[in-house]
């Protein structure tokens, strides 16, 4: 969430911002919010001064009740009986008023960066860069989800029978592939000093409110009602959230982590788009990195580039074409103060798709999950800054592998990296 003191100092900024996100609705959320704070800050004075005037009733007790009259003595306990209920009263106002006032704060959305491209959708994100030489080649590719099925390495039809539908079964060398690059997704962040995590699949309320997924994701996320958790839907929540309500040294950070777990979403409002093979499936495995660090801005903002670099890495090596935008107003979310999507080549969509995602936060996160550090300098609190962005996504990422590695008799050549996490194979499949 924001700091409230730049609510209260600069609203119009804050407003400017959920209109840059196309949040319309969330422009009144400031308002209410600037309504209840003040509302807040005016009882505050008139609680303090029941609350004194209660202590010092208290410490006279004690010393004037001997010398009272039963008749002054009642009145003055019915006096203070009346002064306890008034207080009470207040105190309930002011939690009911603060709970609003959390609520309302948990609405209103990040500031985005001055240089966010306007534009309400992903059609209006601004390509930054490319790589990759996209060739044509003279045989028909595959789709994958045709080539998958041909070779035995995925089964759409019996996973919807057992699942439903934008499910699926990887078989044999499917399953293998996406493994392989899974690992060396690891193997190579784990080499540039990030510690792995295996997380928790099922998380609590507060650590998808802590990580701004609630409020506003719940359409998106598999709910366990009867324990009240919530299946993730990428390792950034509980991973951003391992030093939830700490306070870090300095020295600590950053803390550099690389998650590689399950991840589920109901891909709720998305019926009838994407629906033939894997680009949008409920069940899928990710890579995520995630970044600790200091509140500084310029920090963060070497942190933002360096995390795509990474990502950038893996698919150069993997060799498939890529292009990295920076994401528009309206297509970045409420707790993102800039975002850059990945976009590998897809042949079978005959364009780009998004493979990856690179968030940056600023203290937007470490505010709900009260992740703070203690500054070296002036022995201060403050709260850090988080960032995370995929270092890759399966079933996804197969795509692009099965399609841009096709050869003409169906075989797929495998990228020298994943070589030895195939057993040496250089190929796999056979010919069609």
């Amino acid at each position: 969430m924001l700091d409230p003191k730049v609510i209260r100092e600069n609203p119009d900024a804050v407003k400017a911002g959920a209109i840059k996100k196309h949040f319309p609705d969330r422009v009144e959320a400031v308002d209410k919010f600037l309504g209840l704070d003040a509302a807040i800050r005016e009882l505050i004075p008139t609680i303090d001064g029941l609350r004194s005037e209660q202590k010092t009733a208290s410490k006279e007790m004690g010393k004037i009740m001997g010398t009272l009259s039963p008749e002054e003595r009642e009145r003055f306990l019915a006096k203070q009986k009346t002064l306890k209920a008034e207080l009470q009263g207040l105190e309930e106002k002011e939690r009911q008023l603060k709970a609003d006032r959390d609520e309302t704060l948990s609405w209103i959305p990040n500031i985005p960066d001055e240089d966010v491209p306007e534009g309400k959708d992903d059609q209006f994100n601004v390509e930054v860069r490319t790589w990759g030489e996209i060739t044509k080649p003279d045989f028909e590719v595959r789709p994958h989800y045709d080539l998958g099925v041909a070779q035995g390495w995925m089964d759409f039809q019996r996973a919807a029978q057992i699942a439903g539908s934008r499910n699926y079964f990887l078989m044999g060398d499917g399953a293998a592939l996406q493994d392989a690059v899974l690992s060396y997704a690891v193997d190579h962040m784990v080499s540039k000093g990030f510690t792995l995590v295996d997380p928790p699949l099922l998380v609590r309320d507060e650590a998808m409110r802590g990580t701004a997924f609630f409020p506003g994701g719940e359409e998106q996320t598999y709910r366990c009602e009867k324990d009240e958790l919530n299946l993730i839907g990428t390792a950034e929540v509980p991973v951003t959230s391992i030093h939830s309500g700490e306070v870090l040294s300095e020295d600590e950070l950053p803390k550099l982590y690389v998650g590689r777990s399950y991840c589920f979403r109901r891909e709720a409002g998305t019926y009838g788009k994407d629906t033939r093979g894997l680009y949008r499936v409920h069940q899928f495995q990710k890579v995520e990195q995630v970044i600790v660090d200091i509140g500084d801005v310029e920090r963060s903002k070497e942190h933002h580039e360096f995390i795509v670099r990474n990502a950038e890495e893996v698919l150069q090596a993997l060799e498939l074409p890529y292009r990295v935008v920076v994401v528009c107003g309206g297509d970045l979310g409420a707790p993102q103060v800039k975002k850059y999507d990945i976009e590998c080549w897809m042949p079978s969509r005959e364009n780009y798709g998004e493979t990856h995602s690179a968030s940056r936060f600023h203290d937007y996160q470490a505010r709900r999950l009260k992740l703070r550090y203690r500054r070296n300098e002036n022995k201060k609190v403050a709260f850090c800054h988080t960032l995370n962005n995929t270092v890759l996504a399966s079933p996804r990422i197969l795509i692009p592998l099965l399609e841009i590695h096709q050869q003409a008799d169906g075989t797929v050549a495998i990228p020298e990296p994943l070589v030895p996490y195939m057993g040496g194979r250089t190929t796999i499949g056979r010919a069609l």
